[in-house]
């Protein structure tokens, strides 16, 4: 355990100065990657849209920055291009506006954001597969694309939207869709020993499950170190919103199996099963994820328990800022280093990643004692 925590307060000036500075370049675009040290921009509809106007929302719940304010703002309103071309949404949608609109709404009370998100828990809903009891991932990308029996891990951390509906309209609907979701990843994804498959595929007529793709990870049924981490993460969530003991327990199976796997720094390896032929990169996107909730878990468990994940949660983000954070350097827009993207298709291999930029922040945001936006 890190027994001395006055590096948060160092931590969480240097990501406030940096991001006030690197807000000033990036403006209300939708960051992905670093390369060569500038952020990469995607399309209002990427997946990752929402992680950094989230970050900045994140920051300015304490800092009261008015200038981080108007940049997660503006990024919220080019999002509405993806509500009204509609094609594009996918089940990340749940990330995109619970980290911009409902962050916006618990913060500020602002009646567009709150009318934003609840259509977009909606939508979100509509992508339920009552047949296999899952929310389908992606549309169909071409001609002859089938994906309509494809559900992720990822999807794990898209339900706090639809928990949030169900409290804001007091509709169970919308948390009895994230607690079907929930329990087919218990009996499909999360497997015996901790690790989790990235992607299940169902009969999407019948609801069979019809096999496991690896995805992400190295294999089918390797260990796909995200892909727990989304899985840990989620399940905790799901715990607080439910209270349900069966989702806490798989969180601590998964918790397990992570902080099990953990090399000495305690940043993880793209994937915990990968031969040895297969270059050991680290993604710092993944510890910070797990992190965040770790720190969580350490909150919803006895005082016995407690400790372990937390201690955990703190080594992981403490040598993230030590040993992955990049600081001073103006020539760099992320704030943490080494993460791993898509290794298969070779895209972001070994760079700064948004989604591990904001997670970091809310796991240092966490030690302060600030609310985090994934809940």
């Amino acid at each position: 355990m890190v027994e001395q925590l006055n590096w948060v307060d160092e931590a969480w000036s240097n990501i406030k100065q940096k991001v006030e500075r690197t807000s000033e370049k990036i403006g209300a675009n939708f960051p992905h990657a670093s390369v060569d040290g500038e952020y990469v921009f995607e399309r209002p509809n990427w997946w990752s849209a929402a992680f950094w106007p989230g970050l900045l929302w994140q920051v300015y719940q304490e800092s009261k920055d008015e200038k981080l304010k108007e940049i997660a703002e503006a990024c919220e309103v080019k999002l509405d291009e993806v509500i009204n071309y509609f094609y594009t949404m996918h089940h990340d949608i749940g990330f995109m506006w619970k980290l911009t609109s409902v962050a916006r709404y618990k913060q500020l009370g602002e009646e567009d954001s709150k009318k934003r998100a609840l259509m977009i828990a909606h939508i979100l809903m509509g992508r339920f597969n009552a047949n296999g009891n899952y929310i389908q991932a992606w549309n169909n990308w071409s001609d002859g694309d089938d994906k309509s029996g494809w559900s992720i891990i990822d999807t794990m951390m898209n339900l706090p939207l639809l928990y949030w509906a169900s409290e804001e309209t007091k509709n169970p609907r919308f948390k009895a869709v994230a607690m079907k979701h929930a329990d087919t990843v218990l009996s499909h994804f999360i497997r015996e020993d901790g690790a989790v498959h990235h992607i299940v595929e169902f009969d999407s007529e019948t609801g069979e499950c019809v096999g496991h793709i690896g995805g992400q990870g190295h294999a089918p049924f390797s260990a796909w170190a995200r892909g727990a981490s989304w899985a840990l993460y989620g399940m905790t969530l799901c715990y607080h919103f439910t209270g349900e003991d069966r989702y806490l327990q798989a969180a601590k199976k998964v918790a397990h199996f992570f902080i099990a796997n953990l090399p000495e720094d305690f940043v993880p390896v793209w994937d915990f099963r990968i031969p040895e032929d297969v270059t050991p990169y680290r993604d710092s996107s993944a510890g910070a994820i797990a992190a965040s909730g770790l720190l969580l878990l350490a909150e919803k468990v006895a005082p016995i328990e407690s400790k372990l994940y937390r201690s955990a949660g703190e080594n992981i983000l403490h040598s993230l800022y030590k040993n992955y954070g990049d600081w001073e350097n103006t020539s760099q827009d992320g704030l943490i280093l080494h993460g791993v993207s898509h290794y298969h298709n070779g895209k972001y291999v070994d760079n700064p990643l948004i989604y591990g930029d904001f997670y970091f922040v809310e796991g240092i945001a966490r030690l302060k004692g600030f609310e985090a936006m994934s809940q």
